[in-house]
């Protein structure tokens, strides 16, 4: 009997531009569990004092702002510390984005970023940065995962630049190079511009202006700036020796000021706000959702530990709350973090320490902060819903239903009276009131 010939599926061996994507957050974090990391979201920061970021304990920054040519020394990048930094140069123009995220994540070991990404840190961490940026270009999986997020109309406007690109290329290249000897009319003559070259570059970025992404991360003892368009990492400082990596931030937030006072954040009146700071922090609903695993675990080993009748001891109202609140399942897919059992162990070992009055006061306290977290993982739950919802929304190609909605009108003949034209397609001339 023959078996079934196996089924592949096709590959991509050309590949297709990357489009521009949005420095939404939530465009940010669904990149994030796209690629495969676990427990990490990516939040918009609005202020770089401690009281606002402190708490959050961010693993790494990014920074959207208008790109101009910045002026750096070949030295800047020459610190022999950086070749351990895991860093990649960006060859494609609207791959920014994936390229910050991750010269990010793949600098951060205690993050967890999924099989897929691990094997391609490895395959490519004895590459050079150029080598690695073309790996990134060439990546099936980068390239969907990111082009996923992109409007339908943003990766229409790619490949038509990437063919734009390549026909204006194929052009230079069939010029006849016999030509070039030959003498031919002279060029003709044009006014000088009044302004300085720079005053004109300056003129051309405001124009067109072109948003880029760079990463902040601590990694080896120091805190790095990574930007794909520069040779390599650029040292931002050193970590003390005291230093924690959790207090980076202390480190990176005089070149953040610099950065943000640079491109509008000043504060003047004349001042334009044209950047944003992102940071890569701990996922919302798992933190939460490990406490609320870890508050029924609770409760079931309190309920085992107390003597026969305690019901009647406890609040009426969270009796009845903890009977319900408890028993729904608000954790799809959750996964315990690792750790987790440690600190269970050592729980269950302070709770049958405690005495039995003991015990009915923490249920109380276990029932209400179930209470509290309950809320606020719905709350997390209803949000994540709003960015899915505004994602297919984003993501939906509306081209389709205009055009046949355009058609049908003009099929019905009702498309010419709404323009104001005629059954010829000329437009109609209004009667113009004559005055008494």
């Amino acid at each position: 009997m023959n078996e079934s010939p196996e089924i592949f599926e096709p590959i991509d061996l050309i590949g297709g531009p990357f489009a521009v994507i949005e420095s939404d957050p939530g465009v940010f974090s669904s990149l994030t569990r796209g690629l495969g990391v676990k427990r990490v979201e990516v939040v918009e920061l609005y202020d770089i004092e401690p009281w606002a970021v402190d708490h959050l304990r961010p693993s790494g920054l990014i920074f959207c702002f208008t790109w101009h040519k910045d002026a750096h020394r070949p030295t800047d990048f020459s610190d022999p510390a950086s070749e351990r930094v895991w860093f990649a140069n960006q060859l494609s123009d609207d791959a920014c984005a994936t390229h910050a995220i991750l010269n990010v994540l793949f600098n951060c070991p205690e993050l967890d970023i999924g099989n897929e990404l691990r094997d391609f840190r490895e395959e490519t961490r004895e590459f050079s940065p150029v080598i690695r940026g073309l790996a990134i270009t060439n990546s099936p999986l980068l390239r969907r995962v990111h082009n996923s997020l992109a409007r339908p109309a943003d990766i229409r406007a790619s490949l038509n630049a990437a063919a734009i690109e390549t026909t204006d290329s194929k052009k230079k290249e069939s010029q006849n190079p016999r030509n070039k000897g030959k003498p031919g009319r002279p060029p003709k003559s044009r006014k000088a511009n009044s302004g300085s070259p720079k005053k004109q570059a300056q003129t051309e970025e405001v124009d067109n202006p072109t948003y880029h992404f760079i990463g902040y991360v601590p990694a080896f003892g120091k805190v790095w700036e990574l930007d794909g368009l520069k040779s390599g990492p650029l040292e931002v400082g050193e970590l003390g020796s005291g230093t924690s990596s959790g207090d980076w931030m202390e480190v990176v937030r005089p070149a953040l000021r610099l950065k943000m006072a640079k491109y509008g954040g000043s504060g003047l009146e004349d001042s334009n706000i044209r950047f944003s700071l992102l940071a890569i922090v701990e996922d919302t609903k798992s933190k939460l959702s490990d406490e609320l695993e870890f508050l029924k675990k609770d409760k079931l080993r309190l309920e085992s530990l107390m003597a026969p009748g305690w019901k009647e001891t406890v609040d009426p109202m969270l009796l009845q709350r903890a009977q319900t609140m408890f028993e729904r399942d608000l954790s799809e897919g959750y996964e315990h973090p690792p750790g987790f059992a440690g600190k269970r162990m050592q729980r269950d070992t302070e709770l049958m320490q405690m005495s039995p009055e003991d015990l009915v006061s923490t249920w109380q306290n276990v029932v209400q902060d179930g209470m509290r977290t309950t809320s606020a993982l719905e709350d997390e739950l209803t949000r994540r819903s709003q960015i899915q919802v505004e994602h297919l929304k984003r993501t939906f190609d509306y081209e389709p239903f205009v055009k046949g909605f355009i058609t049908e009108l003009h099929n019905h003949g009702l498309l010419n009276p709404l323009l104001n034209l005629d059954e010829n397609g000329r437009k109609i001339r209004q009667m113009k009131k004559q005055r008494l």
